[in-house]
């Protein structure tokens, strides 16, 4: 076989040795073997899940992990007592509780501590963006370990003896300095963060739980402390009547935790970080360097602009840079079906005079993923081959159109981030089964995504997108004042008719009805606009009635957060069930500051 002949044994092997994160999971130049930039590029995918991971999963992995630790100060306690405190007898099986931990992907501070943080030192993710992370993991630690230490304390788990070991091994944490405990904590903290970078330097589940076992075997035979076993015996004192929360909390969780931490972040991940090469970032992400946070987005996170960089993001070099232009963003998440939303769009920015529709493919990609350079370089070049295609329609309006490739472990917050980045005046996004919003996941609450909108909102029910007849129910509001500026904008450019439609409570309000409807339409540019007041006083019935004659149905979002609802899959309108027309659902934005109300864009 000549030596450009690939043994096709060879490439199979290849292809089953990478990870799906596209990590690699096998050395390079030793087989069995990682080099340090290989250890770090696949700490930089598993950091990619965690900081992206949402806040509720965070916080139920983390009680999990710090229930599991109430295993090991049980197993201590009960060694310690049925071998006379025997120093290594006693010790045997404390690392049980982290073995389940660590092996069982659940989330604990200190092995916590060091992907995030390699994350972070990358500027891939901002500092708020990993202490939020920190503090939620946190939070479910120590809720964990006090379930844990309220069950041994009242539960009967410990008899006499045990409950008086227990008691004498959290009173000696208690008892300690707080430098001293800073000190031994910081050895702890570099024994658990050297844990996670030699484990993702191992192979195989058997060589993890050697080190696993070893090296947290060191922290009670060191005379260590570990933060979230220091919290659930603190609080072992405090149910059984004999501590102060406060005091337990001041003088002895705070300095471990603070220990902890500046052992796992500065004496071992710092250290391992800057042993690796200055190539080490191309290898593990898209277009390297250039896909990092700015400085002020480094440290201020969402507050400044994006708190995370995908791992594909093309979108950023479309970012506004001149004021006059009005944007329209375009998420689009399978570019062959999704071509009238483009189109939709166009027609609207054609009514403005300078104007930009941003078409973004949107890739939710899941949790390791294989990406390799050339995988995703691939995936650019086939996205911006469909999105030509796709766009190729806007030809006929004449207005600019960009397009750009995401991807993602989230989908619905890059969305807000394009938006907000952008700087875009209009989101107009299809509704539907097959779209990716339907399977969303933020790293906020989608509530509190929703709460305050970047921009304005168009949610499209896609049923064949013909303006030429639109049929606008109002009864005024900000999100009715959107229909009228989108409808009016598309009669200025096309043969569209729009009907204005006002629902009555009865015959005897229909005069002021009809009174309405004609001030309205003046003050929204739609005085050609045909009026109907509907005397019957059944809304959904009197829309489904005129519907019938329509093509397209606005709708303005008839309260807060009905972006949030459609995420979420609990909006059901049942008059979409019933009109064959698309429907259009406006909501206004509502995170405009005031200075920008009153004196534009900054």
């Amino acid at each position: 076989m000549s030596d450009d002949e690939v043994d096709p044994e060879e490439g199979v092997r290849e292809a089953v040795e990478r990870s799906r994160s596209g990590a690699p999971a096998a050395g390079r130049v030793i087989r069995d073997r990682f080099s340090s930039d290989e250890v770090f590029q696949r700490i930089i995918a598993a950091a990619d899940e965690e900081i992206t991971s949402g806040s509720r999963e965070l916080y139920f992995s983390g009680l999990a992990a710090g229930f599991a630790i109430t295993i090991t100060f049980l197993l201590y306690v009960s060694l310690t007592a049925s071998t006379d405190g025997h120093p290594i007898l006693s010790a045997l099986l404390y690392p049980l509780g982290f073995i389940y931990i660590i092996i069982g992907g659940y989330q604990l501070y200190t092995e916590n501590t060091l992907p995030p943080v390699a994350l972070t030192i990358e500027r891939l993710a901002s500092v708020p963006a990993l202490l939020r992370n920190w503090l939620v993991v946190l939070a479910g630690n120590f809720t964990g370990g006090a379930l844990g230490a309220a069950a041994l304390a009242y539960g009967g788990v410990l008899s006499g003896t045990e409950a008086t070991v227990a008691y004498d091994i959290a009173h000696k944490g208690i008892e300690t300095a707080p430098a001293a405990l800073f000190t031994k904590a910081a050895f702890a903290g570099l024994i658990v963060a050297g844990v996670v970078w030699v484990e993702y330097g191992a192979r195989d589940t058997i060589s993890r739980l050697v080190v696993v076992y070893l090296a947290f075997l060191a922290i009670p035979l060191g005379g260590l402390f570990h933060v979230v076993v220091s919290f659930t015996e603190m609080l072992y004192l405090v149910f059984v009547g004999d501590l102060a929360i406060l005091v337990g909390m001041t003088d002895f969780v705070i300095p471990v935790l603070l220990g902890n931490t500046a052992g796992g972040v500065v004496l071992v991940t710092v250290v391992n970080y800057f042993q690796t090469t200055e190539h080490r970032l191309e290898s593990a992400r898209f277009e390297g360097a250039n896909r990092r946070l700015s400085i002020r987005e480094w440290f201020l996170g969402g507050i400044a602009g994006r708190s995370y960089v995908p791992v594909i993001d093309t979108a950023a070099k479309h970012a506004r840079t001149d004021e006059g232009t009005y944007r329209i963003l375009v998420p689009i998440s399978n570019p062959r079906t999704e071509q009238r939303l483009v189109e939709f769009a166009s027609a609207i920015a054609s009514a403005h005079e300078q104007a930009v529709v941003h078409a973004v493919y949107v890739v939710q990609t899941p949790s390791r993923s294989r990406y390799d350079s050339d995988s995703r370089r691939e995936l650019v070049e086939e996205s911006d081959q469909l999105l030509s295609e796709v766009c190729s329609v806007a030809d006929a309006y004449d207005v600019d159109v960009e397009t750009s490739t995401v991807v993602s472990h989230r989908s619905f917050e890059e969305l807000f981030t394009i938006a907000d980045r952008d700087d875009a005046d209009l989101v107009v996004m299809g509704w539907g089964e097959d779209r990716l919003w339907d399977a969303a996941r933020a790293e906020r609450p989608i509530g509190e995504l929703t709460n305050r909108l970047p921009c304005d909102f168009l949610i499209v029910d896609d049923q064949g997108i013909d303006t030429s007849r639109i049929l606008l129910p109002t009864l005024g509001g900000p999100n009715a004042e959107l229909s009228a500026e989108v409808a009016s904008a598309l009669q200025s450019v096309g043969d569209t008719e729009v009907t204005l439609l006002y629902v009555a409570d009865g015959p005897e309000d229909a005069e002021d009805g009809q009174q309405f409807l004609e001030n309205w339409a003046i003050d929204h540019g739609l005085e050609d606009a045909e009026m109907i007041v509907d005397e019957s006083g059944e809304i959904e019935a009197a829309i489904e009635r005129e519907a019938e004659d329509h093509t397209m149905l606005f709708l303005g979002a008839s309260e807060r957060g009905v972006l949030a609802r459609l995420v979420r899959n609990t909006l059901h309108l049942d008059i979409l069930d019933e009109v064959e027309a698309s429907v259009v659902i406006a909501e206004r934005s509502n995170g405009r500051s005031l200075w920008r109300r009153l004196f534009g864009r900054r």
